[in-house]
């Protein structure tokens, strides 16, 4: 293996973050999947204006709270009734089928594997023990550590200064175009794994590979 640490977003690479809402989707209505876009994008865009404009620190599973209020105002025919149900959910959310198979060889190749994310400490230690990739993974990075969420360069050197590795030592997979680029500034090997199909972007921070899930990445490492 060309490279041996392997390090993973958690939401959208790991986990499904539509999860939540498909699992409650008889009792939320027809509109569920306008419903889950909302939340997700507003997590997303809260995270990242939260971080440019210098704001207090709020983690993400605060972002993740205002981003569904967002969204149920934003889609007024989404029964509120559940939005507790949905937050529950969020923190035991579906792992991707191939992911476990996929770290675990890898792991037992000699490959350190680690989660980079967005997500709080808390919320990352529930979704790899509800996914049992507990005994897998062998860090968990949040931007708990720096206060500041992806894609400052201050979240991608977690893994550099604590692993004291380079960074092309290090593979970085992502679903998320953006923290692919990020990675791939912060001087990564990048993984995009492209499961929906989206056209490229930021073409002058290309990722290293193109997947459309995450099988396959063992013998492309």
């Amino acid at each position: 293996m060309r490279y041996s640490a392997f390090v993973f977003d958690a939401y959208g690479t790991l986990f499904d973050v539509h999860a939540a809402v498909r699992r409650h989707s008889e009792k939320i209505g027809p509109d569920g999947q306008q419903l889950s876009e909302i939340w997700r994008a507003k997590q997303l865009e809260y995270s990242w204006t939260r971080t440019l404009m210098g704001a207090a620190y709020q983690d993400f599973w605060a972002l993740t709270e205002q981003a569904l209020d967002f969204a149920f105002a934003k889609v007024p025919s989404a029964d509120r009734a559940h939005r507790q149900a949905l937050l529950d959910a969020y923190w035991r959310l579906d792992c991707y089928p191939e992911a476990p198979a996929v770290l675990k060889s890898l792991k037992s190749q000699g490959a350190r594997i680690a989660i980079l994310s967005n997500g709080s400490t808390r919320m990352l230690e529930s979704a790899v023990q509800s996914a049992g990739l507990d005994l897998i993974i062998d860090d968990l990075f949040s931007v708990d550590r720096v206060k500041k969420f992806k894609t400052d360069m201050s979240v991608y050197e977690l893994v550099t200064t604590a692993w004291r590795l380079y960074p092309d030592k290090i593979s970085f997979q992502s679903s998320n175009r953006w923290d692919a680029a990020a990675a791939k500034q912060a001087g990564f090997r990048t993984v995009w794994l492209n499961r929906t199909g989206q056209p490229d972007e930021y073409r002058d921070l290309a990722p290293d590979l193109v997947l459309n899930s995450l099988d396959g990445l063992a013998t492309h490492s």
